[in-house]
């Protein structure tokens, strides 16, 4: 693919979390119009998983709604004994896993630019090599595990910790409507029937917030450009937040560290936020924007916040190593979809 053609990138590897994550990747391409590019890589030589059970589930179904995926049907009880399938070479195996998804996903999002890609380059290398001429790159989850949270491979972090554009990490099992208010917070509209009569016209519900976690002491330009930007493509509200705590005390020290300083820090750390969204506000006169300055971990406020939220957006600065403590927790433990953004 051309590197003028700006497109939003996501692993595809036949599992039940890809394409969620695919279907996710192909809404954002939407509101964003830009090129959704598959991309499937790595693979041993042979497969002993026939074609037929990549996972993808079965043809689309007439008469499904569109901007959503099929999913396959439930299997009864009783089934026949399993017979042993061929070994099928794995680059047909990859053929048929990008053709299935392209299908689908052309069914549910019938206006979408897609483009599919399959590479023998391990998937780490080949995922950080598209994220160099990407807008954003897209990941799956591989489920919730309770206490652990959310499974997220060993290639999806280390993409996100080092990756040249920013990643979003979607939850297996998300869904269109889980970025959307609830119908039922939304008033039915009344539109007249032919006949004069009053019929309620079921509205399309506005997205969920999108949730911005700010370090004032690293507020980057592109954190907040893309946070203000995907609230913009979504017509959503911009939450932002910013948790922050004193040092501890030093011992026969006083000063900047006294629990006696939080109002002043607190009024001081407003003033701040509130300085630092302003240009953006500016740039974005449409986004309603809302800000919170509270006192405590980032990781806490951040993870009680996405339970409200469509899209969680944090930073990681390209200087430091790996994800921060705050965002390695949200990663795994946020009920929305995370976008970690690196910055300088």
């Amino acid at each position: 693919m051309r590197k003028d053609i700006r497109t939003v990138t996501v692993g595809v590897d036949g599992s039940r979390a890809g394409l969620d994550a695919a279907d996710w990747a192909a809404r954002e391409a939407e509101r964003r119009r830009l090129t959704l590019r598959l991309l499937h890589a790595g693979g041993e030589s042979t497969a002993s998983v026939p074609v037929p059970g990549s996972g993808l589930g079965p043809p689309p179904v007439p008469g499904a709604a569109p901007g959503s995926v099929p999913r396959p049907r439930a299997r009864g009880a009783r089934t026949r004994p399993a017979l042993e399938q061929p070994a099928v070479p794995a680059r047909e195996l990859q053929r048929g896993i990008l053709d299935r998804a392209a299908v689908r996903l052309s069914y549910a999002h019938p206006t979408l630019q897609i483009a599919a890609r399959r590479t023998d380059t391990p998937a780490l290398p080949a995922l950080l090599e598209a994220a160099t001429e990407s807008e954003t790159v897209v990941l799956g989850s591989r489920g919730f595990s309770g206490f652990t949270g959310f499974l997220v491979g060993s290639v999806a972090l280390a993409v996100t910790a080092d990756a040249a554009c920013p990643v979003v990490l979607v939850r297996a099992g998300e869904l269109p409507p889980d970025e959307r208010v609830p119908e039922e917070r939304v008033p039915d509209e009344r539109v007249p029937d032919d006949a004069g009569g009053d019929t309620t016209s079921p509205a399309r519900t506005p997205y969920l917030p999108v949730v911005l976690g700010l370090d004032l002491e690293e507020p980057a330009d592109e954190l907040i450009g893309y946070a203000f930007d995907a609230a913009g493509v979504r017509a959503a509200p911009l939450h932002v937040v910013h948790a922050w705590t004193l040092p501890p005390l030093r011992e026969g020290a006083g000063g900047a560290g006294e629990p006696g300083d939080t109002a002043a820090q607190q009024d001081a750390r407003e003033r701040f936020l509130a300085a630092a969204l302003g240009p953006w506000r500016h740039k974005f006169p449409q986004t309603e924007v809302s800000e919170e300055v509270v006192y405590g971990h980032a990781g806490h406020h951040l993870l009680k916040a996405s339970t409200r939220a469509g899209l969680l957006v944090v930073g990681r600065s390209v200087a430091g190593t790996g994800l921060g403590r705050a965002a390695h927790s949200l990663v795994h433990h946020s009920t929305c979809p995370v976008a970690v953004v690196p910055h300088d």
